[in-house]
């Protein structure tokens, strides 16, 4: 930390006379000026001998310069410090110190010069620690490891959020607060790569990586340091582009198994029995899945998503076209598409056309029972030799015999198209 006006006036043993002297000095300046303040950038020490009459006015100035203190030497032209000018300091609260003769005023430069340079030296040893420690949290624990030590080393809150602002990572989640607003405000300022700001007391950075595509990282602290942000920052990006290649390599790697299995080939790692899944997006689940022809395949025994019959490694071919036939039909599974399956224009009508109404509903209730007898009669409240009768008459109207499998099937697909 810088050394205050307190601090040095203890080191030096300078009488404190007035005002503030908890401020940080960030250097020190001597002058004999009327107005020295055009030439001040706020945060000095200023030193003075009095040579010109220092008015109420003149501290007001130094005040509004951002002056941190003022040291007056005595035993040249003053043997005391001038009570106006302590009653001036004190009325506007700037810190007024006594510089006796026997302190000269370069040994006050000199012990705020070292405590300036001891304060920048902690700092670049404490970011070169930050750097090393997030470097091994990179590597030994990827990217979720250089969130949580980015949150530890400065002592508040850091989150990864993916390009939807949801998060992915993070250290002390429960202090992260609402950020929507402020990552609008960032996507929509035209390619801005960073923000900085305060809010709920606390100094919040939010930087973004690479590109909007991998996401933000955003960073609560009382102790702001940009240089360990950045240098966090700058280790995601590389994390991230090192999983991106991971990932690639390991979608390529599945789908090259998913073809070994569509060709007939065993993959360790399958249960004996599951389906064939079609989903939208990879899963996070621990199952396989693999990217084929456009589409998002997972072999697993539960999942959501259009599915095949249960098969085996050998037969993953077929429960690929499985699953894609249900999804045509906009079923969930393949035993469900039956009754859903589209018949050629037309076909409907002119298979049914030779069959009057009662006919038709005979025949829907009769192929509903599998070609039961009674408990089809029994549905339609008629007797089993009426509807056996009924059955006969479709027969002839079709001109062909509803012992054919083929002619069952084309029926039930046709009555239950009817009105479609």
């Amino acid at each position: 930390m810088p050394i205050t006006l307190q601090e040095l006036a203890r080191t030096l043993r300078l009488p404190v006379l007035a005002g503030d002297v908890s401020k940080p000095v960030g250097w020190v300046h001597g002058t004999e000026l009327a107005d020295p303040t055009p030439f001040l950038e706020g945060g000095e020490l200023l030193l003075t001998t009095g040579l010109r009459p220092i008015t109420d006015d003149y501290v007001e100035r130094l005040v509004r310069a951002g002056v941190v203190g003022l040291g007056f030497g005595t035993g040249l032209g003053h043997d005391v410090v001038p009570p106006a000018l302590v009653a001036a300091a004190e009325a506007a609260g700037l810190g007024l110190v006594e510089v006796p003769r026997e302190v000269p005023f370069i040994a006050i430069s000199k012990a705020v010069s070292k405590a300036v340079a001891a304060d920048e030296y902690a700092a670049l040893t404490r970011t070169s620690e930050a750097q090393r420690a997030l470097t091994r949290a990179a590597v030994r624990a990827g990217v979720g490891g250089v969130v949580r030590r980015l949150g530890q080393w400065i002592d508040g809150w850091a989150v990864l959020l993916d390009a939807a602002g949801r998060p992915v990572h993070a250290h002390n989640p429960r202090l992260v607060p609402d950020l929507t607003a402020e990552l609008g405000r960032l996507k929509t300022a035209g390619g801005l790569a960073s923000a900085a700001f305060e809010l709920d007391g606390l100094h919040v950075f939010l930087q973004v990586l690479g590109s909007r595509a991998r996401g933000v990282l955003a960073v609560g602290t009382a102790k702001p340091d940009p240089g360990i942000v950045n240098t966090a920052a700058s280790l995601l990006v590389l994390a991230l582009a090192q999983n991106d290649s991971v990932d690639a390599a390991r979608r390529e790697l599945r789908a090259g198994q998913f073809r070994m299995l569509l060709a007939g080939l065993a993959v360790d790692g399958l249960p004996d029995r599951f389906r064939v899944f079609l989903t939208g997006e990879p899963p996070d689940d621990d199952v396989f899945w693999a990217e084929h022809d456009g589409d998002v395949v997972v072999l697993a025994t539960e999942f959501d998503g259009f599915a095949s019959s249960e098969v085996d490694m050998t037969e993953v071919a077929r429960g690929y076209r499985e699953a894609r036939q249900a999804r045509q039909a906009g079923v969930r599974a393949f035993e469900d598409l039956a009754g859903h399956l589209k018949l050629p224009d037309g076909f409907a009508d002119a298979l049914l056309r030779p069959l009057d109404a009662e006919t038709r509903e005979t025949l829907r209730v009769w192929l509903a029972h599998h070609g039961a007898w009674d408990p089809a009669a029994t549905e339609l409240g008629v007797h089993r030799h009426t509807l056996r009768n009924r059955v006969r008459k479709a027969e002839q109207a079709l001109e062909r015999s509803m012992d054919s499998p083929g002619l069952r099937a084309e029926l039930w697909l046709a009555l239950h198209s009817e009105g479609q």
